[in-house]
């Protein structure tokens, strides 16, 4: 077997392992990546971020064509074509996955289109049999669908997101399994094109990482546009006969079951990590089957690092990013500092939006820090009333002490887009003082900030 030696080896070429490849080739000759995926670019580029958004963003323009008539427009008929909406998908994702592509596979790199396992601390082994080693490794597997323990589950043939997403098709009827991000922002996509959904989430509430109050606009707005959502359920059975599946479960002491044509189980993701011999490396990983890393993103195995989904603990693209650029740092030698966590930005796509920024009140209290709230809902907003995006409200946190913005949260059409302003004012600790000397535009969705800080302002 030929045995090749490298400064640095990469395996995964998605977004945080080619953020780790380029920053430790600034300072390294031999760089090696190593993705076995039958295409290259990673999950954001090709079944995630960028895909989905691009159908959503298409939905919604197609929502607000049927709603024409609270805009005083008359629209006579508007429908998705489903095969030009998936041949836009395809045409607006090639320039990312080409661009992605050629940089992996430039002469900067070594780039072998392999499966790769560790069989000792700093040796891997490829599936044609190469052996290679390094002075250090990234672990950039990503995830992969996650199959709860739920009988008959693992024997139908469910979609996953990644079927959603090459649909070029109509479903007429279909389930949801699950109430987290991907779940709801492809359960509200389906319904606007024009299937029947019914969502069931076994929590209180869909969307259990952001707060009670941001989930509950979000399920209003979905019973409000038809889709028929269950939430504080037990999923009991799953069944698939003659075309046709079945979801058992129970909710509020009743057992009730659905059926319709096709399934999708969006019950959540779980690390890559099969196949990758972690134990003969020397690398542990926690409960929740990521990667244990410290803050620079190193394993129990000194010389192996890991970033993104595969190490948690939050699986966002920009978070990967970072991460694999630390990591890469500190490998190589150089100064780097650990990812800020306390002003985490994240945003859900559904619509309305939810955009949050920073530490929220549940971390707050936690720490024991002081700290002053203020809200505003959107439905006595100007902008958002003339645009008919009246669901949902801003809130931001501050420290009763100092006025420091601490967290906020936007929850609005457009959330994704306005929660910004707030983090850059999280990051940048700017107290509300600072953020009431900006000129709020008026008429904009983005002045609606300015009554929160006013009102803690005035408590301060």
């Amino acid at each position: 077997m030929s045995q090749t030696h490298f400064d640095y080896i990469v395996i995964g070429g998605g977004s945080g392992g080619y953020a780790a490849a380029r920053t430790a080739r600034e300072t390294r000759e031999h760089v090696a990546i190593i993705d076995g995926a039958e295409t290259l670019g990673g999950l954001c580029i090709l079944r995630g971020c960028m895909p989905s958004k691009t159908l959503i963003y298409s939905a919604e323009v197609l929502h607000l064509a049927q709603q024409g008539e609270k805009f005083g427009l008359q629209i006579p008929t508007a429908k998705a074509d489903m095969p030009a909406l998936h041949q836009r998908k395809l045409d607006t994702i090639e320039e990312f996955s080409e661009y992605r592509q050629e940089q992996l596979q430039s002469e900067r790199f070594t780039l072998f289109r392999n499966h790769a396992k560790f069989i000792d601390a700093q040796t891997i082994q490829l599936d044609d049999g190469t052996r290679l080693t390094a002075n250090h490794f990234m672990i950039a597997t990503g995830s992969t669908v996650s199959v709860p323990p739920i009988p008959g589950l693992a024997e139908v043939p469910y979609w996953t997101s990644d079927d959603v997403l090459e649909l070029d098709f109509l479903p007429q009827k279909i389930i949801v399994l699950g109430g987290g991000i991907v779940a709801c922002e492809l359960a509200q996509f389906l319904r606007r094109i024009g299937s029947e959904v019914i969502q069931i989430q076994r929590s209180p509430h869909i969307l259990k990482e952001m707060s009670p109050e941001a989930a509950s606009v979000i399920e209003q707005a979905f019973r409000d546009e038809g889709i028929q959502l269950y939430t504080d359920t037990a999923l009991t059975s799953v069944q698939h006969q003659n075309g046709s599946f079945t979801v058992n479960f129970e909710h509020k002491g009743q057992a009730i079951s659905v059926r319709a044509p096709h399934l999708l189980n969006a019950l959540g993701r779980r690390p890559a990590t099969d196949g990758l011999g972690l134990k003969a490396a020397g690398i542990s990983t926690l409960h929740s089957g990521h990667i244990n890393c410290n803050a620079m993103q190193q394993t129990s195995n000194p010389r192996v690092y890991a970033c993104g989904d595969v190490a948690g603990p939050h699986e966002i693209v920009h978070v990967a990013i970072m991460q694999g650029e630390t990591a890469a740092k500190h490998a190589t030698g150089r100064a780097a500092e650990r990812v800020d966590y306390d002003s985490l930005c994240g945003v859900v796509f559904t619509d309305p939006q939810i955009g949050s920024v920073g530490l929220n009140e549940n971390q707050l209290k936690e720490r024991g820090i002081e700290y002053l709230s203020a809200d505003y809902p959107f439905d006595d907003h100007g902008k958002s009333i003339l645009m008919e995006a009246k669901y949902g409200y801003v809130k931001v946190l501050a420290d009763k002490n100092t006025g420091v913005v601490l967290g906020a949260e936007c929850v609005s059409k457009d959330g994704g887009e306005l929660i910004h302003g707030m983090a850059i004012a999280v990051t940048l600790k700017a107290r509300v003082h600072d953020l009431l000397k900006v000129h709020w535009y008026h008429p904009t969705l983005s002045e609606i900030w300015s009554y929160p800080l006013e009102d803690i302002a005035d408590e301060l």
